[in-house]
């Protein structure tokens, strides 16, 4: 049975800026970039025309809206300013090592996390002292696509697969989505796992030090 985890609100808290177009701001100015003076609403506005679902990464995101007010800045410059400004304090949840070793025991465990900000998954994973926790991670901007969306949790069964007989698998040696599991504190987000005949374990409702327990009364 394979076990992923969601990350934000999930197995830890972050605490970044309270004002995000506020934060990138200082953060491009500091780098020589000539903020426009309306600079709130086009961080605000959506600029690409993308798929539904499908994630933008922050420093696209923020690249658009310059150009949208004909300002150039370099993809590099705008990169550093957007993980700068949201270079997070970390705090773990109780309960995340015993949950994480329940997992552990029915198979590969995973995270999967919706984030559009370069390096921010990676950085807290390392901030939380959970860096190689996990067999596989998948951020929604790496694989394009947002939860419930089911992409990530595809990706994710997809790189979780390994020897024969490990977890559930299908065909072409990938585990297959309907045996997984996701732990996560969103409903309509980390629920989407449900759309694929998965299951969903809200951290609201199964606290991580009952995660065990939970997964042990799972067929």
């Amino acid at each position: 049975m394979p076990v992923s985890f969601d990350l934000f609100g999930t197995l830890v808290t972050v605490s970044t800026a309270s004002d995000p177009a506020a934060a990138v701001a200082a953060e491009l100015r500091d780098r020589g970039v000539a903020v426009p003076d309306d600079w709130a609403d086009a961080y605000r506005t959506p600029h690409l025309d993308v798929p539904d679902a499908a994630e933008v990464p922050l420093p696209a995101h923020v690249a658009a809206a310059l150009r949208s007010r004909g300002v150039a800045a370099s993809d590099g410059v705008v990169r550093r300013a957007v993980v700068a400004a949201f270079d997070p304090e970390v705090t773990r949840r109780e309960g995340v090592d015993g949950a994480l070793a329940a997992a552990r025991e029915h198979g590969p465990v995973g995270l999967c996390s919706n984030c559009s900000v370069p390096e921010l998954v990676p950085r807290t994973l390392v901030r939380a002292d959970l860096r190689g926790a996990f067999d596989a991670v998948v951020t929604s901007a790496a694989c394009g696509f947002r939860k419930p969306h089911p992409t990530p949790f595809e990706t994710l069964a997809t790189d979780l697969g390994g020897e024969e007989g490990e977890a559930p698998r299908r065909a072409g040696g990938t585990v297959d989505p309907a045996s997984l599991v996701h732990v996560g504190d969103d409903p309509t987000t980390d629920g989407g796992i449900d759309a694929l005949g998965g299951t969903f374990v809200d951290v609201t409702e199964t606290p991580l030090s009952a995660l065990g327990t939970r997964l042990e009364g799972l067929p």
